[in-house]
């Protein structure tokens, strides 16, 4: 706005912007305001796709669904990807040009995905389903997406899962479900400032226990498969977590390095201790 001008240009594909939502917006609020596009080649949609995904997964402000979503959409557009350009590379007689101008290195979706992104395998796969739920719920309520993604409403993963393998014409009564989910509002009081204060171990371990119980009692029975699911989940959550805020963080990260280390081996000293005892 103080420049006149926007520094960095609009991506565009076949004339459909790639990246640059938010400042189109601004540019149609202000016709004044100088910009330019760029020009980006796809060979298919879902390059283009995988290519938005990979771009936005860059962001430091993603929620933790944002974040599973781009996953899964990346995976489900590079899966295509994959099988195209498989089916390529084999009937081309393992064409050195097909290979090359594909990008198809042999390496599976997930598991590259996973390295990229520094998360397990099964992650991507449940990126994968939990990107196909949210988007067939979305189609059967328009506007259920954002409700996830900002986080407005909190359904677990394998309940937002469960509506793309439901028949259509059910999906949107299991949308309705999911948004029983919603936190109740808080009445609006204004923030009291208080002083910080460290939890002690009990106080920590009795939280974790408290969420781990409710998270394993709200969906009724439960299995050897659901209980695996939950644990990975949060071992994930955790990597995520550490991963964003040290990257976030570089500056502070050798100020942090004796509170780091000691974190750690609490860490592996309790996954040692359930490793001998499971």
């Amino acid at each position: 706005m103080a420049d006149g001008v926007v520094i960095n240009p609009l991506i565009v594909w076949n004339g459909v912007i790639v990246d640059g939502h938010n400042r189109y917006r601004i540019l149609q609020q202000h016709p004044e305001i100088q910009f330019t596009t760029y020009e980006k080649e796809f060979p298919d949609r879902y390059e283009a796709i995988a290519w938005i995904c990979k771009n936005q997964l860059g962001r430091r402000n993603l929620t933790q669904e944002q974040y599973k979503y781009l996953i899964g959409e990346r995976y489900e557009a590079e899966k295509r990807m994959e099988s195209f350009y498989g089916n390529r590379f084999t009937l081309a007689d393992k064409s050195s040009r097909i290979h090359f101008e594909s990008g198809y290195s042999g390496e599976r979706t997930r598991e590259k995905i996973a390295r990229e992104n520094n998360v397990s395998v099964s992650y991507v796969q449940r990126a994968g389903r939990f990107a196909q739920g949210i988007d067939a719920a979305e189609e059967a309520v328009p506007g259920i997406k954002q409700e996830i993604l900002t986080g407005s409403i909190k359904p677990t993963e394998k309940a937002v899962a469960a509506i793309a393998k439901a028949p259509p014409e059910e999906r949107p009564a299991l949308v309705q479900q999911l948004r029983q989910t919603k936190e109740p509002e808080k009445p609006q009081e204004k923030p009291e400032e208080k002083p910080k204060r460290k939890c002690s171990v009990a106080e920590t371990l009795q939280a974790i226990r408290d969420i781990s119980e409710n998270m394993l009692q709200s969906n009724g029975e439960i299995d050897a498969d659901d209980i695996c699911y939950e644990l990975e989940d949060a071992l994930d959550t955790m990597i995520f977590r550490w991963d964003t805020c040290l990257e976030n963080n570089k500056e502070l990260r050798s100020a942090c390095r004796d509170g780091i280390k000691r974190l750690t081996d609490k860490g592996i000293q309790y996954l040692k201790e359930m490793r001998r005892t499971t």
